[in-house]
């Protein structure tokens, strides 16, 4: 602002451009009566890219100042739309193959052994073929793939196939919801007790929690505007806040977490924030420390960075209430540590802390308002999702320029590691090279030295002494380091734009979850990443390291935390993020048609209780629809000649059968049109069944069949008092039979049609 004040001293003209145009005005107003000023700066409220002059002879000299010039930085332009990479919708489908196990809603757990086409009754057709216990076998409509799922049972391991003609299936699914029906009830009453429970609501935004927000350097994504909304409802609400945040890594969930810290203080309350690593704790505490200098905020480290000493003294401040902010690891949760009034505790990456931790966060849940950040919804958060026990909010949307992360998995290769080391260094980058055996580390560092004698490299690991890891992590941070050798230590949550290239040795070894947190140490920029997996170049990888590193390579797309979640998920078994009394009906049904199950009791318990209804409930809707089984004497299907590939075909049929609206299937017929040519008969017929099928599902039927020249529309067994004379009239082209309609088609030459209609006015008189 001094430059300013010389402006006006001199009567020159001064305009200020400003997302903080208010307060830049308040600070001048306590300063401009100390001046002896010629003219008065304008205030304008907005955002340009950098400022300017303008003078000459006949005018007064004009000024024009911006944030750029002001605070230092330069805001982005407003959010363009992203151009999102040419990708077909069905790839999200791409997740069953020969050889999978599967899960028939209605008929059990088969082994999946891909398209065939048969002829019944002389018409032809393309079925899902799915072989069961001794031999049997069972043709699944393509119309209904979606009473599909993949198998995940409680351990990973091979299940049970179901017999079919038997009741074992139809007694296994009975269990399973008359156990999912007990926890439900459970969960209802962990979810009363957050309902009733008695916790400290929050004032609204100070003026200083909108200028703390305004000098934030980036555009905001709109998932980010979203969860800080409804993270700063949840905290205004007397209700205690227990709500997860899901984003994937480098997304913007830290800065949500500072925003929610910066309110809790705003009023008064004290802050914890927990994180899994000294590293992280270190680069969170700098990031605060850099974000809220302008502020009478007091943030603090607990963590093994700090001596002794040095950790008694804060600890003295906190319970003297004089720490407002306090980020540590585990440490921040043994029983000497203490609170003059802590108001709400931010937990990054639960899933990494110990079961004991976990209960003492428990116990903190019923007290203060509790944020948990994730960087992918592990199973357990889908979990949750389903059973509407916790509030979740989603960060799917990358931050602006984002670009996916280059991926190249192979056998150790020194050419390799030296021509991407020197490639880095060539832009000006930075490596990480992580190398997760303390033993061997300075070995390896002896090796890359010969190799790259041109980078200049460090170690860092956890085994390290404080004073020397926190060293060496500043100094790798200020870019004097070229190659940080390190062990997973770097997993979670670390941010170096600079560093681009990341080397990982005996990635095998390492878990799916643990390779998607490492490649996420890069590519956190706008400049293009690189990620090299490298298994032992003799050593025989196992098959599982093996796969672990074709689903890394395989999901390189940015947002693919879920799917990487998911492919965990089924590697390695549901039973150890659901508890022990849950392993045996997961093993039973498996995990996707026993999260099903639950999500189902929990909804209908909550109504049945009167209480508001959930928002998964639209995510539920399709899951639970009752089955139509849809039997006309029409051929069906994508033709070999339309679409050759079988797996491609897979893909469609499956997102076909996942619609749940005519529009959708009107589009998708367009879209087939645009992609492949004009429609053959048989999909255009396989397109006009799954209207058909979207319609039964409204009415509630069982079957639509053909006999004769008459269609048959049935019910499921009707509620005990409610005959078929109980149906309503629709009309003379139909008459009521047991349990549901029959249609008159033998004077219509267009039946399909009449079909449409006389399911249509049925809609109508049942007021669907």
């Amino acid at each position: 602002m001094d430059a300013v004040g010389d402006c006006c001293r001199a009567g020159e003209q001064v305009i200020i451009v400003s997302r903080q145009s208010p307060r830049l005005q308040a600070l001048w107003k306590d300063r401009e009566s100390f001046l002896e000023l010629k003219s008065t700066p304008g205030f304008v409220e907005g955002v340009l890219t950098e400022g300017w002059t303008l003078s000459s002879p006949e005018t007064v000299t004009t000024h024009l100042f911006t944030d750029s010039e002001i605070f230092g930085w330069d805001r982005p332009r407003p959010r363009q739309k992203r151009m999102e990479v040419a990708e077909a919708p069905e790839a999200s489908y791409a997740d069953l193959k020969p050889g999978d196990w599967v899960v028939h809603v209605d008929h059990g757990i088969g082994c999946f052994a891909g398209l065939v086409t048969r002829t019944m009754d002389g018409v032809e057709r393309e079925y899902l073929r799915i072989d069961y216990d001794q031999g049997d076998q069972l043709f699944v409509p393509v119309h209904q793939a979606d009473r599909l799922s993949r198998y995940v049972g409680s351990d990973g391991g091979k299940p049970r196939l179901t017999r079919l003609g038997t009741g074992e299936w139809s007694t296994a699914t009975s269990r399973t919801r008359e156990a999912v029906l007990e926890i439900a009830r459970d969960l209802l009453d962990l979810y009363a007790k957050r309902q009733v429970a008695s916790g400290y609501a929050f004032a609204g935004d100070t003026p200083w929690q909108q200028e703390m927000e305004a000098s934030f350097p980036y555009i905001e994504t709109d998932d980010q505007l979203r969860s800080i909304a409804s993270i700063k409802h949840d905290m205004e609400n007397p209700r205690p806040m227990d709500r997860l945040l899901c984003g994937d890594v480098g997304y913007g969930k830290t800065e949500v977490a500072l925003r929610a810290a910066f309110k809790a203080v705003m009023d008064g309350k004290q802050v914890a924030f927990l994180v899994p690593t000294t590293v992280l704790a270190q680069q969170h505490y700098e990031t605060f420390r850099q974000r809220l200098v302008a502020y009478p905020v007091e943030v603090e480290m607990l963590s093994r960075f700090r001596t002794p000493r040095q950790q008694d003294e804060i600890l003295k401040r906190m319970r003297n209430g004089a720490v407002d902010i306090v980020i540590g690891t585990h440490r921040l949760i043994q029983n000497d540590v203490a609170f003059k009034d802590l108001g709400l505790v931010v937990i990054d990456e639960e899933q990494r802390f110990g079961v004991t931790h976990k209960e003492h966060l428990k116990h903190l849940r019923e007290e203060v308002d509790v944020l948990t950040m994730t960087a992918t919804p592990i199973p357990r958060t889908l979990y949750m999702a389903l059973t509407g026990v916790r509030d979740i909010s989603m960060i799917a949307t990358p931050p602006e320029e984002r670009l996916p992360v280059i991926t190249h998995i192979g056998p150790y290769s020194k050419r390799l590691i030296r021509q991407a080391i020197l490639r880095e260094l060539e832009r000006g980058g930075q490596i990480f090279f992580v190398h997760n055996r303390v033993q061997t580390i300075e070995a390896m560092c002896r090796h890359l030295n010969r190799l790259v004698p041109e980078a200049r490299i460090g170690i860092g690991h956890g085994q390290l002494p404080e004073k020397d890891l926190s060293q060496v992590m500043k100094v790798f941070t200020k870019g004097d380091i070229d190659v940080l050798l390190c062990t997973s230590i770097i997993e979670s949550g670390l941010d170096i734009p600079n560093a681009n290239t990341l080397i990982v040795d005996r990635a095998d070894t390492f878990g799916l979850a643990q390779l998607y947190q490492l490649r996420g140490r890069v590519g956190r920029g706008a400049q293009r990443a690189y990620a090299c997996f490298f298994r032992h170049k003799s050593k025989s990888a196992t098959l599982q390291g093996l796969e672990r590193l074709e689903v890394i390579a395989e999901n390189t797309q940015l947002g693919a935390g879920y799917s990487i979640a998911m492919r965990d998920l089924e590697m390695r078994g549901a039973g150890e993020f659901l508890g022990t009394r849950q392993h045996g009906y997961i093993a039973s049904v498996g995990f996707h048609l026993y999260t099903r199950l639950l999500g189902q009791a929990v909804r209908d318990l909550r109504r049945a209780q009167g209480l508001e209804t959930d928002q998964e409930d639209d995510m539920l809707r399709k899951d639970l629809r009752m089955p139509v089984s849809v039997e006309l004497p029409t051929s069906v299907g994508i033709p070999l000649f339309y679409v050759p590939e079988q797996h491609l075909r897979l893909q469609l049929y499956r997102r076909l059968a996942d619609m749940q609206t005519e529009d959708e299937v009107h589009a998708l017929g367009e879209e087939f049109q645009d992609r492949f040519g004009p429609l053959p008969a048989q999909t255009r017929e396989l397109l006009y069944q799954m209207q058909v099928k979207l319609r039964g599902e409204r009415i509630g039927l069982a079957s639509i069949s053909m006999e004769g020249d008459q269609i048959v529309l049935r019910f499921p067994p009707l509620p005990k008092g409610i005959k078929s004379r109980h149906l309503p009239e629709i009309g003379w082209r139909t008459r009521t039979g047991r349990n549901g309609y029959r249609i008159l088609i033998k004077e219509y030459d267009d039946w399909q049609q009449l079909l449409l209609e006389v399911l249509s006015e049925i809609c109508t008189a049942m007021g669907k």
